[in-house]
């Protein structure tokens, strides 16, 4: 019963490494827990270096307390590769993800996952992830690792 409600509670972490993996960003490139209130963040992938999956991934964020999804004005509740098309890539082909808690302005809205005015934790789900060469996989020793979570340059 005990194995049963655990299962129920962090289902997620149910399927197994070649169907899925959640990495999880608590804490800044500096070592400084994640915080709405305090920074505004970006997570960018190089030109052609995103998630190595065969179906798709999306990033995802949380309120520590409560580990739910976290509310905002514009009902935004993960960046994922399906709106990569619609997202403004950087002249060098790059893509920037933007985590802060004001608009970064409409022309980089796209770009723009929510954030609150408090502590978040991040969830890079990717799905079915890609074995050979650049893959996640095996865990801990695959060649490609998802980018540091970085203070957005004021």
């Amino acid at each position: 019963m005990v194995k049963r409600a655990a299962a129920a509670k962090f289902g997620i972490f149910g399927n197994s490494t070649e169907e899925a993996l959640y990495p999880i960003a608590a804490k800044d490139a500096n070592g400084d827990p994640l915080d709405g209130s305090k920074h505004n963040y970006t997570l960018t992938f190089a030109a052609h270096q995103y998630p190595p999956v065969k179906a798709f991934w999306s990033l995802t964020m949380y309120d520590p307390k409560s580990q739910q999804l976290i509310e905002n004005p514009i009902n935004r509740y993960l960046l994922n590769s399906e709106m990569i098309p619609n997202m403004k890539k950087n002249p060098d082909g790059s893509l920037t993800l933007i985590i802060q808690k004001d608009s970064p302005g409409k022309a980089k809205e796209a770009n723009w996952l929510p954030a609150p005015d408090g502590p978040i934790y991040m969830l890079l789900r990717m799905y079915v992830p890609t074995e050979a060469a650049p893959s996640i996989l095996p865990v801990g020793a695959g060649t490609w690792r998802p980018p540091g979570v970085a203070l957005a340059p004021k």
